[in-house]
């Protein structure tokens, strides 16, 4: 890619001790020329997985990186929230697993797709999946996936949407159906 005079090809270059070029993901299939100090360049560099996560390291928000820093729900709390209807749950499992079996009244959004479904105003929510969307502040809102790290990876999206009380159901639906939850 050629900017101002310059070939930037690939990746970064020095122009000189203190600043480098490089280029800046501003969204899918976008690549915009960039440059940094030399102290944010090695932030800037860090490969990020999404947008949010990008914004967030760029305000210097914390960004979860594994379940195990994710917020998590236990069977026996799902299972309770789920008996009295007081949880949001979503399945970020992929179709073909979501055919295999399913946690009754669970919304399913492939953890891809979570970003851009909680950015969605609440009618095209509605309309896509089906139920009304989640307000920022709710209570018991739980997302899952099979194992865990996917349903974390949703749960830390949704946190970095501002969605704070988000909760991963750790087990994922193999803790559920080995319990045999329905």
């Amino acid at each position: 890619m050629k900017h101002m005079g310059l070939d930037f090809g690939d990746g970064p270059w020095q122009s000189s001790q203190s600043e480098a070029f490089f280029l800046i993901w501003a969204g899918p299939g976008t690549w915009v020329p960039g440059m940094a100090l030399s102290g944010v360049q090695t932030l800037l560099q860090t490969r990020v997985r999404t947008q949010v996560e990008l914004i967030a390291r760029l305000k210097g928000t914390p960004v979860l990186c594994n379940m195990e820093k994710a917020k998590t729900i236990s069977y026996e709390d799902l299972r309770k929230l789920l008996d009295q209807k007081k949880v949001r749950i979503f399945d970020v499992r992929s179709a073909e697993e979501v055919a295999k079996g399913r946690i009754a009244h669970s919304v399913h959004i492939p953890v891809g797709e979570v970003e851009e479904a909680f950015k969605m105003d609440p009618e095209a929510f509605k309309a896509k999946y089906g139920v009304e969307k989640p307000q920022a502040e709710e209570e018991n809102l739980v997302f899952h996936c099979q194992m865990g790290k996917r349903g974390a990876r949703a749960t830390e999206i949704a946190t970095a949407l501002g969605y704070a009380k988000a909760r991963n159901f750790a087990g994922g639906y193999q803790e559920w159906s080995e319990k045999g939850g329905k």
